[in-house]
This record gives structure tokens, C-alpha cells and sequence, in this order.
């Protein structure tokens, strides 16, 4: 847990601020099928990573953060809710959904009779830029995280 003063800033949208050395934090609810939640989620983690990490991590964090999004959004037809948490040396951001369905990785166009070009981009891009990712069951629905290390190259 984040330590620090909290504010909501839009309905379901929380953002920590700390003082230096301990966590910020973006906690943000996703409505059902809610797409524009996409770029939101995309703006708000900028802002929350404006001075975190060597450049072009916040730029991974951003697309890692926007496929998790869409895919809880676009799989699950749930909400799902958005956790981003910052320390000096690295950040993880999960996203919690409501269905027990695991993701599935699959390299795109490997269904030809249903993939028009934009499924099955989303957990690769995770696999091969992420330091680390899963998915975590619960007893409800699932979490699937990622962590970036502020100073990978």
C-alpha cells in the first residue's frame, strides 16, 4: 500500500503522490467494454511516470498498460480495474478482471479464419518487453501484471 496523500481525481480514478523514495500509485475502476478507457489509462500513467526510469521505459509501460487494458475490456465484456505502483526502481501495473478465463498467448495469424490482423498482438508484446509478467488467479476472476526495471536498456 501506497503511503502518501490520496485524491480522487474522476469517478474510480485514485492517484497516490509520495514523498521521494516510497510508491505513487494509479488506481483506476474500467468500465464494461469501455474502450476509451484505453488512451485514459495511457495519459494517466504518463503522467504518473513523467520522471520515472531511462527514456523509452514509460513508453513500454504505456503500450504493455494499453494491451492489458484492451484485452480485459475485449475478452472479458466485465469491468476490470487498473493498478499502476511506482518505486525509484521499478513498476508494476496489473489489471484485474472478473472472469477466471485465462489469457492466452498466440502469435498473430495463427487463426486465419478469425484473426483480421489486430488480435493477438497483446501478450506478446508483454512477453518480449516486459522484465517479468503473469497471471495470478483469484477467487474471483484473475490479475495479469507486468514489471518493468526503471533502468533496463
Amino acid at each position: 500500500m501506497a503511503i502518501g496523500a490520496s485524491s480522487a481525481q474522476t469517478a474510480g480514478e485514485e492517484t497516490d503522490t509520495t514523498e521521494r523514495g516510497n510508491p505513487s500509485q494509479l488506481r483506476r475502476r474500467l468500465g464494461r467494454s469501455d474502450l476509451r478507457a484505453v488512451p485514459e489509462a495511457r495519459r494517466e500513467l504518463r503522467e504518473l511516470l513523467r520522471h520515472w526510469g531511462r527514456p523509452g521505459r514509460s513508453e513500454i509501460a504505456e503500450l504493455l498498460t494499453s494491451e492489458l487494458v484492451t484485452n480485459a475490456l475485449v475478452h472479458t465484456d466485465r469491468e476490470a480495474v487498473l493498478t499502476a505502483v511506482v518505486e525509484p526502481g521499478q513498476l508494476r501495473v496489473e489489471v484485474r478482471d472478473f472472469v477466471a478465463r485465462r489469457p492466452r498467448m498466440c502469435a498473430p495469424g495463427a487463426d486465419t479464419d478469425t484473426d483480421d490482423g489486430t488480435h493477438g498482438r497483446g501478450l506478446v508484446l508483454v512477453d518480449a518487453f516486459a522484465d517479468a509478467w503473469g497471471v495470478q488467479a483469484h477467487e474471483v476472476g484473475k490479475s495479469v501484471w507486468f514489471e518493468l526495471d526503471a533502468e533496463a536498456a
